[in-house]
């Protein structure tokens, strides 16, 4: 690498900010080859790695303070998440591009960002400029506090936190180490763990304002993106940019069931079962039936807090880099 990719202080060029610990270290392992590809087919940049969880916002807020006009995210959703929450932070017209280096990966695919460095280097420099909307979420850190952070993808209550924080323990099952299976092998592991002994929790949610419902819910997705759990299509209808939320909900499923029908997650096809409903809203407010459950959420792949969660929508709130041909 260059002194002058090096050189963190010239905001005229591109920041990359690295997440090394991303793909279970392999963006770390793979970092010169990465480099050079984008080098050669995107051009000169700065970089800055982070060192550990929150880094990335603060990197990217101080940059993007500092005058910085384009920053990428290199690596998986949770590092795109860091990222894009600093830009917003840091209330400066600022470009978010993705580098595609993670477990799931699935911000990625709702851009149709290529996977190979060249080609996603290649889609950065010659990309087109689109405005999306985000989410936002107000809610407990395992602290108790009360935050708010920006989602550009999916938040979810149920079984997807409990994936999640599956797949980014030690293990997957007992005897099987998280580094025998990665990506949506990893994903796809963990969600069978998780579904033995599978106790749906009672949850209360009010959209815009609305009348307040109960349901018990395996899964209750709100989406802005189409994907998450690494590679589930889980709102096939979801838009980027069309200042709403999508709201899927995967119901009172036996173990069975789902097992049966997990295929159609990743297919898109999972709106037509019985036990799975779906809507649009611009805020959507869930709190547990029974105040005593603690209920983790998930966002961007990770794990922030608890209930009580108010999820609203930003419309028009982030410029993003996409291929210049979608």
């Amino acid at each position: 690498m260059t002194r002058k990719e090096l050189n963190i202080s010239d905001t005229s060029l591109p920041l990359v900010i690295v997440n090394p610990k991303s793909a279970s270290g392999s963006t770390r392992e793979n970092w010169a080859g990465t480099a050079a590809d984008l080098r050669a087919h995107f051009g000169p940049f700065s970089v800055a790695f982070t060192k550990a969880s929150g880094d990335g916002i603060e990197l990217a807020e101080r940059a993007a303070k500092a005058g910085r006009r384009f920053i990428i995210a290199c690596g998986g959703d949770g590092t795109v998440n860091e990222v894009a929450n600093g830009i917003l932070r840091s209330g400066e017209d600022v470009e978010l591009g993705v580098l595609p280096s993670g477990t799931g990966g699935d911000f990625r695919r709702t851009l149709e960002m290529p996977l190979a460095n060249r080609d996603a280097a290649a889609a950065l420099r010659r990309g087109a400029t689109r405005t999306i909307d985000v989410g936002k979420a107000t809610f407990h850190d395992h602290d108790g506090s009360e935050i708010s952070r920006f989602f550009l993808n999916v938040s979810s209550v149920g079984l997807a936190a409990d994936v999640i924080r599956r797949v980014k323990s030690a293990k997957v099952f007992d005897w099987l180490p998280v580094e025998s299976v990665r990506g949506k092998a990893n994903f796809a592991v963990s969600t069978l763990r998780e579904l033995v002994g599978l106790e749906p929790p009672i949850v209360r949610v009010r959209f815009d304002d609305g009348e307040e419902h109960s349901l018990k819910t395996v899964a209750l997705c709100v989406a802005n993106g189409r994907y998450f759990g690494g590679g589930m299509m889980i709102a096939p209808d979801a838009k980027l940019n069309d200042g709403l939320l999508d709201i899927v909900n995967i119901g009172d499923l036996s173990t069975l069931r789902v097992l049966t029908n997990v295929h159609s997650l990743y297919r898109g096809t999972h709106l037509d079962m019985k036990e799975v409903h779906s809507t649009r809203a611009k805020k959507i407010e869930i709190t547990a039936a029974d105040s005593s459950q603690e209920i983790h959420l998930e966002t961007d792949g990770e794990l922030p807090g608890k209930l009580p969660v108010t999820y609203q929508v930003v419309p028009n709130a982030l410029r993003v880099r996409i291929p210049a041909t979608k």
